[in-house]
């Protein structure tokens, strides 16, 4: 689905992806990292005309890319007829502004994709205002970087042009919206609390799903609690917590919530809209931390969740899950990689035989008061 003046049409525009490897990206693995851009882009209904993968020495202050690297997006542009261009990086406002007037085509950065992707899968009321926060934070932001070209008609020195003025009126919007929607968001966390203290009262222990998106935490809350919870192949397919009765060998031993997905450089607006939703963590005696073991980056993708929960400033028990265990080649080499994550588990959640492990592993644990 594309946005054409306001409307939504049948076909997505033409779309170039640009992968950059700039020199303010320090991701070990930047292959990973490109692969995990083209699923953000996938995940956003996008099909690319055409892919383009760079490294940059140096960001050009105007188009962050340098003069050579966009003459040669340009010329992709101009062949394939494209009309937006992605890119792999955070842009400025201006930068953002100074590209799509050089490429004529629509330009955003990884942030709008990834708000874009939220923007679609919210599905309750919190979901969709704390994205719709976000995606006003975000908006205000690149309001702020607007400056120059929004004040080109003004007077003299000391006087007021019209640009900023209007500006100011367009900042002045959407700070009344931002607020309408705080406003509604901490009438929705009463309602959550409620709900919270309802189920500290039932004295059964709180556990929380969290990992790297598209690691499987929907599927072990489907397989351990029959919750029914979509669970298909895209990144961030969960955004709405849900939170079913924990049943074991016929005995309610806890109740099972499941949380957003993490991301390398999930966009700070988005750790913000979403916090409300994340506190559920503070409450939790027991985290899963699960782990998709088939990615090559399973060690990086541990390290963006502690990152994370760090900035929540969530302090409990972890157990790392290690997911799709039937799909790693070499069973023997990865077993002994994860020795130093205890406690762990090795699973593979589609099964009832291969999700055993943690079953029997919740069976056993002593919750702390």
């Amino acid at each position: 689905m594309s946005k054409n003046n306001g409307t939504l049409t049948a076909l997505r525009a033409k779309t170039l992806i640009v992968g950059i490897h700039s020199p303010n990206n320090y991701t070990s693995n930047i292959q990973s990292y490109f692969e995990e851009f083209k699923n953000l882009v996938s995940s956003n209904g996008i099909v690319p005309e055409a892919e383009l993968f760079i490294k940059l020495r140096s960001i050009d202050p105007a188009h962050f890319v340098t003069k050579g690297k966009l003459e040669e997006i340009q010329k992709i542009c101009t062949e394939k007829k494209i009309e937006e261009v992605v890119f792999s990086e955070p842009l400025s406002a201006q930068q953002e502004r100074n590209l799509s007037e050089v490429l004529q085509a629509r330009v955003f950065d990884r942030t709008q994709l990834i708000l874009e992707i939220f923007e679609k899968g919210a599905q309750s009321a919190e979901g969709k205002t704390q994205v719709g926060l976000a995606m006003l934070q975000h908006q205000k932001a690149r309001l702020a970087g607007r400056g120059i070209s929004m004040s080109q008609q003004a007077g003299s020195i000391g006087t007021r042009g019209p640009g900023e003025t209007q500006k100011e009126k367009e900042t002045q919007h959407l700070e009344h919206l931002m607020v309408k929607l705080r406003r509604d968001l901490d009438k929705l966390a009463a309602v959550r609390m409620t709900q919270r203290k309802k189920r500290l009262s039932s004295s059964l222990p709180l556990i929380c799903l969290i990992g790297y998106t598209n690691a499987g935490k929907s599927t072990i809350l489907n397989a351990l609690t029959h919750a029914q919870v979509s669970a298909a192949n895209r990144l961030f397919e969960t955004l709405d917590t849900t939170t079913r009765e924990l049943f074991v060998g016929g005995k309610k031993i806890a109740l099972l919530s499941d949380t957003v997905g993490f991301i390398q450089q999930l966009p700070h607006t988005l750790i913000e809209a979403f916090k409300s939703t994340l506190s559920e963590l503070t409450y939790a005696h027991l985290l899963l931390l699960v782990i998709d073991s088939a990615d090559a980056d399973w060690e990086l993708h541990i390290k963006v969740v502690y990152s994370v929960l760090s900035e929540l400033n969530v302090d409990k028990p972890v157990v790392y899950v290690f997911n799709k265990i039937d799909m790693v080649a070499d069973r023997e080499a990865f077993e002994r990689a994860v020795q130093k994550y205890n406690p762990h588990v090795l699973i593979s959640a589609n099964s009832e035989q291969g999700i055993e492990p943690l079953v029997t592993f919740l069976q056993n644990w002593k919750f702390s008061a």
